[in-house]
């Protein structure tokens, strides 16, 4: 059972950094500001505002996840 509880543990951890690298990355475009184009059209930059506290909420709400894994 304590190995369960490790690759559980783990396995949240992982997934934490993952949505914190995300994260970080749509924070980065909206400080770089870069041209997106999609299809023709410029990608505007309010979805990575909405990304960033999504995925940033992710990444917190797994990370306590894995110091309390019974809750």
């Amino acid at each position: 059972m304590g190995r369960d509880m490790n690759s559980q543990v783990l396995g949240l951890r992982v997934a934490g950094i993952i949505f914190g690298l995300m994260a970080l990355a749509q924070f980065i475009r909206l400080v770089i500001r870069p041209e997106v184009m999609v299809a023709g059209h410029r990608m505007p930059l309010w979805p990575s505002a909405i990304a960033v506290v999504i995925l940033g909420g992710l990444s917190l709400w797994m990370w306590n996840l894995s110091k309390n894994p019974k809750q």
